[in-house]
């Protein structure tokens, strides 16, 4: 890379921390370059991105972003791992290391906190964006069903006693 290229890299990595919520830090050392591409698979599948990127590099471009806190953990063959829903990201690490010894998650960030690898596998466990989402709708939607159930309840039992006089007068 020459300095031009160097540059644009790291203004690169800069917008992309100030546009995302969570980063991932993971060692990749000894993987094969099918075993990069199935998880760059993977994460494009899961609406992420995964870069392998210069430790020096990477930290220039995590200056001054609520991102620092994973500085320390750039140190030796390192990639980064990014999307703008956290869970995806960590959901398809969590799932590529379990298969692959050679891939080792390091932490993350998720905003300005720095998440150990059990905080990344905590994060691996909640449900999807789209599932959280559909859980609210259906939250949203219940009081709303319940509440019209009790309103028609009162019609009805005072259609019921109105037909025991009824049928009690006609007795």
């Amino acid at each position: 890379m020459d300095r031009q290229e160097k540059r644009v890299f790291v203004e690169t990595l800069g917008s992309v921390f100030a546009e995302t919520s969570f980063v991932l830090v993971a060692q990749n050392k000894g993987l094969t370059v099918a075993d990069v591409s199935d998880l760059r698979r993977r994460m494009k599948s899961a609406g992420a991105t995964y870069k392998v990127a210069k430790n020096r590099l990477a930290l220039r471009a995590l200056d001054g972003t609520r991102f620092q806190g994973i500085s320390p953990l750039l140190k030796g063959p390192t990639a980064l791992a990014w999307s703008t829903d956290p869970v995806a990201v960590a959901k398809t690490a969590v799932e590529f290391a379990k298969g692959n010894d050679k891939f080792v998650i390091l932490g993350g960030a998720l905003g300005a906190q720095t998440l150990n690898p059990d905080g990344v596998k905590a994060l691996a466990e909640l449900p999807s964006l789209e599932t959280l989402r559909a859980q609210l709708l259906g939250l949203i939607q219940t009081p709303a069903t319940r509440i019209a159930g009790v309103l028609q309840a009162p019609g009805g039992q005072l259609a019921r006693v109105f037909k025991a006089f009824a049928e009690k007068d006609a007795a």
